[in-house]
């Protein structure tokens, strides 16, 4: 099997997890409601799932927030996003954080990006950088621009994309991930 076909395999293997889940489905399509454009409910929403299937639970762990990342770069303001999760949190009273990711590169101080992908792709852990979207029809679709194979081994694992190793273990240790899924391997701390 390919490298390209073990990604596929993988992508189907999570699209199910989430189609599964009536609670996260519903999430999403109060996302596409908002009719954003190149928009994706990443990070915890799908990472913290993988995690549970993994580990066996039945039942979900409750998300410390939702994060709704969307690339629009003609509308960069912070407001924008405050409004949006006004608006969700009116319909779904949820812990929604919304991003445009056509700003984040200032909070980074990386050049601006080009994509949703090219945003994700910069984030601290790897396996962090995962999202789902739903089209019309109710099609899930998967973005993982560095792969899911390490999320899918139970590894946490820094992007050397991100740069600082520092961020990684802060986050590591404030997020108190082992305790919650405590099979997981942590690399590089």
């Amino acid at each position: 099997m390919s490298s390209e076909e073990g990604e596929r395999e993988r992508a189907a293997r999570i699209i199910g997890w989430v189609r599964a889940d009536a609670w996260r489905l519903d999430v999403l399509r109060q996302a596409r409601a908002l009719r954003l454009p190149d928009w994706w409910l990443a990070a915890g929403f799908v990472r913290n799932l993988v995690w549970d299937r993994l580990h066996g639970y039945s039942s979900s762990t409750p998300l410390n927030d939702i994060d709704l990342v969307y690339f629009d770069a003609t509308h960069v303001d912070t407001s924008v996003d405050r409004a949006l999760e006004s608006e969700l949190r009116r319909v779904a009273p949820l812990p929604w954080s919304v991003k445009n990711q056509a700003r984040m590169h200032e909070r980074h101080g990386h050049r601006p990006y080009t994509s949703i992908e090219e945003a994700l792709s910069v984030w601290v852990e790897c396996e962090t950088a995962v999202a789902v979207t739903l089209d019309d029809d109710d099609g899930i679709r998967l973005t993982a621009p560095l792969g899911t194979a390490s999320l899918l081994s139970g590894q946490v694992t820094h992007n050397p994309r991100h740069g600082d190793s520092e961020v990684f273990r802060r986050r590591v240790v404030a997020k108190g991930w082992q305790r919650r899924w405590p099979e997981l391997e942590i690399q590089g701390l």
